[in-house]
This record gives C-alpha cells, sequence and structure tokens, in this order.
C-alpha cells in the first residue's frame, strides 16, 4: 500500500471566531466575529471594531462572507468585553487592511466613485502607460 497524503482543506468553515464581512444591510463593509452559531442559516454576530463597530446580532449567513481571519480561542458565547479584548490582541483590523481582499474593495469602491472626467483622465493615463511599455519592449525586440 502506498502512502495516504492527508491534508486539511482550505474551505473557509463556519466557526466561531471567523472573522466575517457584511456583504449587504445597514452594515455593509464592515467586520465582524461569529460568536456562536444558532442553525445551519444562521449566527450570532460581534463587531467590536473602532471604525464601525457592529451591535451584537443574529444575522443569516446568506449577507455575510467569510474572511481567511480567524480569533484563535474564542469561547462560545463570549461577552463583549472578551471578544473586544481578542479582537484588539488579534489586531483583526489591521490585518485586514494589509489583506488582498480590502485592497481590492478599496480600489472597486475607489474606481465607482469616479465621475466621467476623472474615467477619461484615468483612460488617458493607462494609454500612455501602454505605450511606453510597447515602445521599450520594440526597442528589445529590435536589438535581440
Amino acid at each position: 500500500m502506498g502512502d495516504a497524503e492527508i491534508s486539511t482543506s482550505q474551505w473557509r468553515l463556519v466557526e466561531v471566531g471567523r472573522v466575517v464581512l457584511f456583504g449587504s444591510g445597514p452594515y455593509e463593509g464592515r467586520l465582524a466575529t461569529i460568536v456562536e452559531i444558532i442553525d445551519h442559516k444562521r449566527v450570532l454576530v460581534d463587531g467590536p471594531s473602532n471604525d464601525a463597530p457592529v451591535p451584537r446580532q443574529s444575522t443569516p449567513l446568506s449577507i455575510l462572507s467569510l474572511t481567511p481571519q480567524v480569533i484563535p480561542k474564542l469561547p462560545r458565547a463570549a461577552g463583549n468585553g472578551a471578544v473586544k479584548a481578542l479582537w484588539e490582541k488579534e489586531k483583526v483590523d489591521a490585518q485586514y487592511a494589509e489583506s488582498n481582499w480590502a485592497k481590492k474593495r478599496a480600489q472597486f469602491h475607489k474606481r465607482k466613485a469616479l465621475n466621467d472626467f476623472e474615467r477619461f483622465k484615468v483612460m488617458k493615463l493607462r494609454k500612455q502607460a501602454r505605450f511606453q511599455v510597447r515602445k521599450t519592449l520594440a526597442k528589445v525586440k529590435s536589438s535581440a
């Protein structure tokens, strides 16, 4: 028999301590953590972030996005103080802000907020950059 290689899956599991991002509703774009799992469709979340806090509430999983971040050793149904202490200890806000996910969201919202003239300026700058890249590529090709 051959050796079986066993590895954990890369799925993001719904678990106590998982950091989630609200996708819609009044708290859209805010971070919270799962404090308790109510059933297969609802969880109890609490978001003690200093920037945009989310009060403890029951929320359907359908409006949440599971992030890769987990607050380790968060006890089930932990109180607000314990959640806030672990949130600050793990520096969840800073970790999320450094992630590619947060950077892409910020870029998307920045582009979405551009007016017509700003979109035109972006187009012209991209054309200039493309011209410079093609010019240097042609120079390298001709010298080779």
